[in-house]
């Protein structure tokens, strides 16, 4: 038996459920998945993107569909919903989703390590936290995103309560390039490279080195009843998205090219430079146990959750590691 399944069945003794794999279908006919994305494809993705043009999913026995989000789409919802299979969930919205009482779960890491930081005009006097006291930050509105700002301010002996905060939407680049802010929240595999691509001097703070521990941005996440239902297709997804993340760790030109060959609108030079920071944070590892109950630990102190999450409810962890 392969880990990963081994991996499955001890999670779903521990959430006390039978699992039972197959959906019918012939012997040795493919399974139809779809998986859907959680934002517009790029850099992040590109591992999904290697596994499926490679036929690592074909080789799994999988027709998978890749599905971009859509402005009404809800991906916990759709997998609710049985009308998705799998999604790729940031971290605290695959722990707001089970505050809302949808039983998803995550599978595995996709991007392993935070991305969420504080960009700074490198030009304005800012270079660690404490110094945004008294500043203007802009901030999208989401709870998440204060999270950041207090725990790094906290985190580097600052008040966070003396931060100046502005709701500026997802429009930190602008805000940033035209002075309106002395910093924002935003993503270094995003925002910080776009910034730099236009040549405005910034300085990334990530929340990992200042109060955060170092849980994983992005999920891949499965509804508890698809994981019961058909385990085989489980870690059939898992084996073939892995091999694709482990192509693109060693070969990144290759899975940038396997990016672009299906989304060809995308700009290869921004892509490539996304790819540059997520290499380190993209090379398939599992879970950490440890790391996640920091992770509950830090989202609810900081007002993201609601309540502490039961960690080995919410991810698929091997029997005696949650």
């Amino acid at each position: 038996m392969r880990y990963a399944v081994a991996l499955l069945a001890a999670a779903l003794l521990v959430a006390g459920a039978p699992g039972c794999g197959g959906d019918g279908a012939e012997p040795g006919a493919p399974d139809g998945a779809t998986l859907v994305l959680d934002f517009m494809p790029n850099a992040a993705h590109s591992g999904i993107y290697a596994a499926e043009r490679r036929g690592h999913y074909e080789d799994a026995g999988i027709r998978l569909q890749i599905r971009e989000p859509g402005q009404s789409t809800d991906a916990p919802k759709l997998l609710e919903a049985g009308r998705a299979e799998f999604a790729i969930l940031d971290i605290q919205d695959l722990g707001i989703a089970r505050e809302r009482g949808l039983d998803v779960v995550g599978l595995a890491p996709i991007v392993n390590r935070p991305l969420a930081s504080i960009i700074a005009r490198a030009d304005g006097g800012v270079r660690r936290p404490r110094d945004l006291m008294a500043r203007t930050v802009g901030v999208t509105g989401l709870p998440s995103d204060d999270a950041v700002v207090d725990s790094a301010v906290a985190a580097d002996g600052g008040d966070p309560g003396r931060v100046n905060r502005v709701t500026i939407g997802f429009n930190a680049v602008a805000s940033l390039a035209a002075g309106r802010v002395d910093a924002a929240t935003g993503f270094r595999n995003a925002e910080a490279v776009a910034l730099r691509r236009r040549g405005i001097p910034i300085r990334v703070l990530p929340v990992e080195r200042y109060g955060a521990p170092p849980f994983p941005e992005l999920v891949l996440v499965a509804s508890r009843a698809t994981i019961e239902r058909d385990p085989e297709l489980v870690d059939a997804v898992l084996t073939a998205t892995r091999r694709g993340y482990a192509l693109a760790a060693r070969r990144p030109g290759r899975a940038l090219d396997d990016l672009l060959t299906a989304v060809p609108a995308l700009d290869r030079a921004d892509q490539a430079a996304q790819l540059r920071v997520l290499l380190p944070a993209i090379r398939p590892t599992p879970f950490d146990a440890a790391v996640l109950r920091e992770w509950a630990a830090w989202a609810r102190r900081h007002a993201i959750l609601e309540r502490h999450p039961k960690v080995g409810e919410t991810f698929l962890l091997p029997r005696g590691r949650d």
